[in-house]
């Protein structure tokens, strides 16, 4: 027998750390000159969606990478990140920084989680948050497809949420990875595209 469809209310569209310090030119990552098309163009496509769902009573939920600071605001950089990303400074995805916020084109969001891994499950409020607000629907979307994203897609769906992944509304720094990323994800998720989302929410 088919489930009810989960309404708008029960829904929220999760933002996978969408963040100046990340996408913004004058973040962390586009002074490194970090950056690819295909993210920089995921603010303006997910944007109608976002006003969308707020318009028919949803929830915006949105997840914020965190580089924890210690002692002199000197932040805990794990040592693969460091390898990977060497110009990550002090300052840098500090929180309650302009770098750590959402962008502006998608704020404000409803739920703000701060989180220290790929899964924005993993040692973090967002599930106690969801659950709080009667959130049993996520349409996820952000970066990077095959980290962030890919591991929160997996948090989600072990924790028995109704998952759909926004194929179109993630990015990574590489289309390649990117698809096959979201094929991987396809046992634990529906796939569609902002537009279907979109077109769902009538």
């Amino acid at each position: 027998m088919a489930h009810a469809p989960i309404p708008a209310t029960e829904t929220a569209l999760l933002l996978c750390d969408l963040q100046n310090d990340f996408i913004h030119p004058d973040g962390a990552y586009g002074r490194a000159g970090q950056s690819a098309p295909a993210i920089a163009a995921l603010p303006a496509r997910l944007k109608p969606l976002a006003d969308a769902l707020r318009a028919k009573g949803g929830w915006i939920a949105s997840t914020h990478f965190t580089l924890v600071p210690g002692k002199g605001g000197e932040p805990f950089i794990a040592e693969h990140l460091r390898q990977m990303r060497p110009f990550l400074k002090k300052g840098d995805f500090a929180p309650g920084s302009w770098g750590h916020a959402l962008l502006d084109d998608l704020a404000p969001s409803d739920l703000a989680v701060e989180k220290i891994g790929y899964d924005a499950f993993w040692n973090t409020r967002l599930e106690w948050v969801l659950r709080k607000a009667g959130i049993r629907r996520l349409l996820v979307a952000g970066i990077v497809t095959n980290g962030g994203v890919a591991s929160t897609v997996r948090g989600a769906h072990v924790r028995e949420f109704e998952v759909t992944l926004l194929e179109d509304g993630c990015a990574a720094f590489s289309d390649a990875v990117h698809a096959a990323a979201v094929e991987g994800l396809r046992p634990v998720a529906d796939v569609t595209t902002v537009a279907g989302a979109l077109a769902a929410l009538g």
